[in-house]
């Protein structure tokens, strides 16, 4: 499974993602990797049909990823792919099923009550920042970048820049 791309933003595909990102990182399928999502046939309705031309979409709870990475008829797909999912835990469940990650975009994250701002992007609360802080010591970078032409941001330097962790 040649994964191009994991990125977390909780409005999934939209323009930036089916236009630039996917252009940019060259990728032939995306999976939108939520539990939430894949209960929703309309929404997944709309975001299989967001998609670029050439590129397919599937929606997918987290514990079909997790299967589908153990079936070798998928490791040995040619398909690049980009993985979007909703929030840091349930990247954290794929890493922690085995699945290799290096690096985590982060594109945006609503405010939502309990929330706080830490760019004009993404808003988190303790579960999120835990879940980075854990992400952060398994050697994965987790970058902050809402369109490809952006400068990255550490997000694990902000969060303690913020004294968010330590």
């Amino acid at each position: 499974m040649d994964i191009r791309l994991v990125r977390i933003d909780d409005r999934l595909i939209h323009g930036q993602v089916a236009t630039v990102w996917t252009k940019h990182t060259n990728v032939s399928r995306i999976l939108v990797v939520s539990d939430e999502v894949a209960q929703d046939e309309l929404r997944k309705l709309l975001l299989i049909q967001a998609a670029p031309v050439g590129v397919k979409v599937n929606v997918i709870p987290v514990v079909k990823l997790i299967e589908l990475a153990k079936d070798i008829r998928v490791l040995t797909d040619n398909s690049k792919i980009m993985l979007l999912f909703t929030n840091p835990k349930d990247v954290r469940r794929v890493v922690d099923a085995g699945i290799f990650i290096d690096t985590v975009n982060v594109g945006g994250m609503s405010f939502q009550s309990g929330k706080r701002m830490i760019t004009n992007a993404v808003a988190v609360d303790d579960d999120d920042i835990a879940e980075f802080a854990y992400l952060g010591k398994k050697n994965i970078s987790i970058e902050i970048r809402k369109v490809v032409a952006d400068s990255s941001i550490d997000l694990l330097g902000l969060l303690r820049k913020e004294q968010l962790i330590k």
